[in-house]
């Protein structure tokens, strides 16, 4: 197993803390040297905000964490392919890398609808690795959403 696949494994295990809590099962961690600062989930439905994506509260964490906004040297990882607000707010907070497993084909900006990670538009361009332990992550997304459907 990879590092990014040991690293990932923590992130599902978020997002299935949102899926126990009726939340769309994506799962986020944050690392730094070698650590993780930070973990979350998606809380959009439990706290009636639209912009608590797991990403957006792995980074609010973080940054309380090392009372930092900036997340120099800092990986993401995250169980879907990243939104565009996500996205910008991974810029904004430095992070230097993001490693995602799902792609996301209705929002995902890192490849799916638009490859955003190649844009001239922003001063900082994170590295972005995409897929890991994809399989597994799109699976618990699909679960979720077949059964909201049934």
């Amino acid at each position: 197993m990879s590092l990014h696949e040991s690293w990932m494994k923590y992130a599902i295990e978020q997002a299935r803390l949102a899926l126990a809590m009726g939340e769309v099962p994506v799962g986020a961690i944050i690392v730094r040297e070698n650590k993780i600062i930070s973990e979350a989930f998606n809380t959009s439905i439990l706290n009636s905000d639209p912009t608590a994506h797991a990403e957006i509260n792995a980074i609010r964490r973080a940054s309380n964490e090392i009372k930092n906004y900036r997340l120099n040297g800092s990986i993401l990882y995250v169980t879907l392919e990243p939104c565009a607000m996500c996205y910008g707010a991974i810029v904004q907070a430095r992070i230097a890398k993001v490693v995602y497993g799902a792609l996301d084909s209705k929002s995902g900006v890192c490849s799916s609808c638009i490859n955003l990670s190649e844009s001239k538009c922003f001063n900082h361009k994170p590295k972005v690795v995409s897929g890991i332990l994809s399989d597994e992550c799109s699976r618990i997304l699909k679960d979720f959403f077949q059964a909201r459907r049934d």
